[in-house]
């Protein structure tokens, strides 16, 4: 049997261990479970009783007419295709919901599509806690933040044999929180990257969300002198506290990275997995890399779970904040080549893929030749983005067709 599976059942016993024992004694499972599921367990069974089997329906019309034209829909259809191939992929069932966790838009794999339908995880469906109990649906709407909910930290026994990461989306333009998105699959199939892989989706449709026409707040540069921690991670590497820069290792840095781009925290596994893969790279190696980190940065950072506890700034986030407000030749300036080239971590591999993939599709559907120019000194044989930049210009004068034109040229050989 495969170690990942024998630990993931051995979590998987622990957690119904857990819920057995605050169903059946209440405060007793305080010990085992996270602050938050607890929390989410004491709102749920004054709300919901466990035998619930499946989630409540809201009206079919209602759904459908707030659906319909809303700026969530626009945003799902321009990355349906992502959204699709997502759920096939990874047998996962993906869904956005509204501001109240009600269910607007599904899709799932053969699978888990049939396994959503029992429990009523449809268009329509409600989600929150008073309706079916914790879920992460429900938990990364109630607080702002992405969420995991693993197995039986579900407080209905009905999806006991889920996993779920969910993440909120926002109005890229007032900063609105207009519901979430959730990634589902059995709790077999459970993989550290998954919340990540939420996140990373909240932000691919809020980069796709259609201007209302309403004020953009302004993100501002952040300034060299700023107190705090500064990574640069794209292109070049670079780690800066408080304006000194850090003398870390290769290794070390993807450390930092990790937890900077995790402000949750990250237990030693998933960090684990996440830095290492499948590699047979010992805990101990990883405690004592987070110790030198932990060091490095004057013992600002936290254990059980690891978290960073000093204000942190990456140039990855500001790159997806500025695509998030379409401000594509301002993110284009700010992204600086592929994340951490050649790291080792999977997951900084496929974070750096979906940044690198999200500034491509930003300048797909808006190529302003400025950014495009700019990009191409990154990308030098991405023909596509400059032949759609050529042909949006059509017969436009401007500074930028020539040296457009020189680039495909140069590209072409």
């Amino acid at each position: 049997m495969p170690q990942q599976y024998t630990e993931l059942h051995e979590q998987r016993i622990r957690a119904v261990r857990a819920w057995s024992a605050f169903v059946e004694q209440g405060d007793r499972a305080a010990a085992v479970v996270r602050p938050e599921i607890l929390r989410s367990w004491e709102r749920s069974g004054v709300a919901v009783t466990p035998e619930v089997t499946e989630a409540p329906l809201a009206d079919e019309s209602d759904t459908r007419s707030f659906w319909r034209g809303s700026p969530l829909q626009v945003a799902v259809e321009r990355i349906e295709q992502e959204l699709r191939s997502t759920a096939e992929d990874g047998d996962l069932v993906v869904a956005v919901t509204d501001a109240n966790t009600r269910i607007l838009w599904t899709y799932g794999g053969r699978v888990m599509r049939r396994k959503a339908e029992s429990v009523n995880f449809v268009a329509g469906g409600r989600w929150d806690e008073s309706s079916v109990g914790t879920n992460a649906l429900a938990l990364a709407s109630l607080v702002g933040q992405p969420s995991m909910v693993f197995s039986a930290e579900h407080y209905a026994p009905m999806v006991h044999n889920w996993v779920c990461w969910a993440a909120p989306v926002h109005d890229p333009a007032t900063g609105e929180q207009l519901g979430v998105i959730d990634l589902s699959t059995t709790w077999d199939r459970t993989h550290p990257i998954g919340l990540a892989t939420a996140r990373m989706m909240a932000r691919l449709i809020e980069t796709a969300m259609p201007d209302t026409g309403r004020h953009r707040p302004v993100v501002a540069a952040p300034e060299e002198d700023e107190p705090g921690l500064r990574l640069t991670l794209l292109g070049a590497a670079e780690a800066r506290l408080d304006g000194v820069r850090l003398l870390l290792t290769r290794r070390q840095t993807e450390v930092l990275a990790l937890l900077a781009l995790h402000p949750e925290g990250l237990s030693s596994e998933a960090l684990h997995a996440m830095l290492y893969g499948d590699k047979s790279v010992t805990l101990s190696t990883l405690k004592a890399e987070v110790s030198h980190v932990r060091a490095a940065i004057g013992g600002r950072l936290a254990s059980r779970p690891y978290r960073l506890t000093l204000p942190v700034r990456t140039d990855v986030d500001r790159v997806l904040r500025l695509l998030a407000a379409g401000r594509v030749l301002q993110a284009v300036e700010a992204y600086g080549g592929d994340l951490l080239p050649g790291t080792n971590s999977p997951a900084l591999a496929e974070l750096g893929e979906y940044v690198a993939v999200a500034v491509r599709e930003a300048l797909l559907g808006d190529p302003q030749p400025g950014a495009v120019l700019r990009y191409t000194s990154l990308a030098p044989y991405d023909t596509e983005v400059v032949e759609v930049a050529l042909a949006a210009m059509g017969n436009t004068v401007h500074p930028a067709r020539a040296l457009l034109r020189a680039r495909l040229a140069a590209a072409r050989g």
